[in-house]
């Protein structure tokens, strides 16, 4: 039987599961539905920036962030749900005893490829958390002042979330061992990394000064 999605249960209800014995949902989940929630502010900040004459000449911005910021809080509420299932595979591969196969190599190659999911998805989720500090530091000093502080929690809870998906990235690396993919991995665990930092020091930056910015026709460059 096929558990509920995340974004079906109450918060109640996630945190339970996430404080219960059951490793899954874990680390990922939790980093995957932070990004959600940042996801979620982010667009409620354009929202709250819409149709106020002090903002007019931003409301194409706030056209675009809106939709974006929803699809990535659709996005990365799956990816909670299918970083809990590549873990939970992963972690079966594992408890699987190799003297139980005729082929010994068989175990060894479930454990490499469901590790492998296991760092796919937190990728993804890295790479999600990159695209919402995006949305965020180009609403920042481009939208409501009033909800400014909301802007810089998204852009704290991006980053948090981001650096969480990617430990969960990086802890599953070694059970694949070193190849072609594992090191792309790793160093786009470490650019994205850099990034993250950047950007949300920057929105803060933005926030704190004050400053008012020339409007954007169009939003950043963001993963698909």
């Amino acid at each position: 039987m096929q558990a509920p999605s995340f974004r079906d249960l109450t918060l109640s209800e996630f945190a339970g599961r996430l404080a219960g014995s059951d490793p899954v949902p874990g680390g990922g989940s939790a980093s995957a539905v932070s990004a959600a929630l940042a996801a979620s502010l982010v667009a409620m900040v354009a929202s709250l920036s819409t149709g106020r004459a002090k903002y007019a000449q931003h409301e194409g911005l706030y056209a675009l962030a809106r939709p974006e910021a929803a699809r990535l809080l659709d996005e990365l509420f799956v990816l909670a749900d299918e970083d809990a299932a590549a873990y939970a595979a992963c972690a079966f591969a594992l408890k699987l005893p190799r003297e139980a196969f005729a082929d010994k190599e068989y175990r060894d190659r479930q454990v490499r490829e469901t590790a492998q999911v296991a760092a796919e998805v937190p990728l993804r989720s890295v790479e999600r958390c990159h695209d919402v500090l995006l949305l965020a530091e180009a609403l920042a000093g481009r939208s409501n002042v009033n909800a400014s502080s909301d802007l810089r929690v998204a852009a704290l809870l991006a980053e948090a979330a981001g650096r969480g998906a990617a430990e969960n990235v990086l802890v599953n690396l070694p059970l694949i061992g070193t190849n072609e993919w594992t090191r792309a991995a790793e160093a786009r665990v470490g650019v994205l990394l850099e990034d993250l930092a950047v950007i949300a020091r920057r929105v803060h930056e933005i926030v704190v000064s004050g400053e008012r910015r020339e409007p954007l026709t169009t939003l950043p460059e963001l993963s698909r």
